[in-house]
């Protein structure tokens, strides 16, 4: 099995026509995935790398039965984009974009309470069940199918732990990339729920970074909900209090609180082993199958 995506999921790309979202449909069809439907305001009845395209997400899914949404609109625009798609008949919408400005999102997470709607990201790479579907930007190449489920902040830390993974023939059900802004849809604890009820997903990586109290209530919740193994890893070990690093989100305010070393205490509390460097992940996610 595998969490929110498979083969059966039927996906309408919003922005298809721009150069991220025509370049990532065709990896995405490439690769496998059901992209069915590409919805842009006023281009509808063109077709982009065979794909359909409609005027809006709800036209596309009703047509062509998508059942989850992919964003590659630029920031300015993608707030509108993601409240179309939250009123669409779509249970799942997978924000790429990065730079969305916080008071959009701030919006949009209110509208996003009033759904059950699944949201990823924004500000991130997407996610991928192996073999079956990827809805975003990641390289499936890396990917093997498996039994172990991930859910990371970061794309590249993604990236480089799921290849420590394959390297030692230890396949995924499913990657989920969260993003790293400070306001998105489906957080860790989210994730770490969904691979929990999961039957195939024998053990979980969760790939956190310097910034916010998610991990802390990720390891919370892991110590009291969870049989599955977690292995961990946080980056941002050596970030000064205030220095941002890489995302958003990823930054301390000098508190205590959101720091790496809060964050891996946390987590050690909750039995959950923090690996130094991605090989020390796999090394933990090794031992626990």
């Amino acid at each position: 099995m595998s969490i929110l995506v498979d083969n059966d999921t039927r996906v309408v790309v919003q922005g298809i026509t721009g150069g991220e979202g025509k370049f990532h449909t065709g990896q995405m069809l490439e690769y496998g995935t059901n992209v069915v439907a590409g919805a842009v305001p006023g281009r509808g009845g063109q077709e982009v790398e065979g794909v359909p395209v409609y005027d809006t997400v709800h036209k596309a899914a009703r047509e062509e039965d998508a059942n989850a949404a992919v964003v590659f609109v630029p920031p300015a625009f993608a707030a509108d984009a993601l409240f179309e798609a939250l009123d669409s008949p779509v249970d799942l919408v997978v924000a790429i974009t990065e730079g969305i400005p916080q008071q959009d999102m701030a919006k949009v997470y209110r509208k996003l309470r009033e759904t059950d709607t699944n949201l990823i990201g924004p500000n991130c790479p997407g996610l991928i069940t192996p073999g079956e579907a990827k809805l975003g930007i990641l390289p499936g190449n890396i990917f093997a199918e498996g039994n172990v489920g991930l859910v990371s902040r970061s794309g590249t830390l993604t990236y480089q732990v799921v290849d420590s993974l394959t390297q030692r023939g230890i396949g995924q059900t499913t990657a989920v990339g969260i993003g790293g802004d400070p306001i998105i849809g489906t957080d860790f604890v989210d994730a770490l729920e969904m691979f929990e009820n999961d039957p195939d997903t024998e053990a979980v990586v969760m790939c956190g970074e310097i910034g916010g109290e998610d991990e802390e209530e990720a390891a919370e919740f892991i110590g009291a909900n969870m049989d599955t193994p977690v292995a961990g890893f946080i980056a941002g070990r050596t970030a000064p209090p205030g220095k941002r690093m890489g995302h958003a989100g990823a930054i301390v305010s000098g508190s205590g609180t959101g720091t790496a070393e809060s964050k891996i205490n946390a987590l050690n509390n909750a039995g959950v082993p923090v690996g130094d460097t991605p090989e020390e992940v796999a090394d933990n996610i090794e031992s626990f199958l």
